[in-house]
């Protein structure tokens, strides 16, 4: 079965901090169904005293890939890129290469 990374950067300009969010198996429609799951809980519409935020926005980079920006009027910009990546090569995994050129030797 696929396995998937759900990539997720955030920070400010140049200090993206890039990390692998969750990890998980399935299909790819599964995958991505958690991936937007998750990113409807960052930056919720509502505040923790329960005040509306200004604006939440969700761009689609492509169909894996989404960022999500929130502005609120008390707090700089927020932004997080989301990313839906498959696992393609590891080293200690029969069933996979282990390296991205097909490879099954090891090191």
């Amino acid at each position: 079965m696929p396995r998937w990374a759900i990539v997720k950067a955030a920070g400010e300009a140049e200090a993206f901090r890039y990390n692998i969010y969750k990890e998980l198996e399935g299909t790819e429609a599964q995958a991505l169904a958690e991936m937007l799951r998750i990113m409807d809980t960052v930056g919720e519409a509502l505040t923790e005293a329960g005040r509306g935020r200004q604006r939440r926005q969700v761009f689609r980079v492509s169909d894996r890939s989404y960022v999500v920006r929130v502005t609120s009027r008390w707090s700089p910009d927020y932004e997080a890129h989301f990313t839906l990546a498959e696992l393609i090569a590891d080293t200690h995994d029969d069933e996979l290469p282990s390296s991205t050129s097909g490879s099954k030797q090891g090191p």
